[in-house]
């Protein structure tokens, strides 16, 4: 029984770490280059200010841009700069802009 419940702490302790809840102000840090502190700032002058968006909004956008349904002259920048984001990481962007 103490085997089981010992199996059992360590299970849980590495799910909880797996499932860790991302930290979006850290992922948007690459992001407010162009996109300023607080969503603020139209990209490189062309995009649209994504403090305004809801968070819906910005996922739908950030998945777009990775699977290239999304775009218009930035298409191709966003491409790369979303590639390697997993949904939660999105959902977390999308959670820390939409404040």
């Amino acid at each position: 029984m103490k085997k089981s419940v010992m199996v059992l702490a360590v299970l849980v302790g590495l799910g909880s770490t797996a499932f860790a809840a991302e930290d979006g102000a850290a992922l948007y840090k690459k992001c407010s280059v162009c996109h300023g502190m607080q969503g603020e700032k139209a990209a490189l002058g062309k995009s649209k200010i994504i403090k305004d968006m809801s968070s819906a909004e910005i996922i739908t956008a950030l998945k777009g841009y990775k699977d290239g349904s999304y775009g218009g002259v930035s298409k191709g920048l966003m491409k790369g700069q979303v590639a390697s984001l997993n949904d939660a990481q999105i959902t977390a962007i999308a959670a820390h802009i939409s404040k």
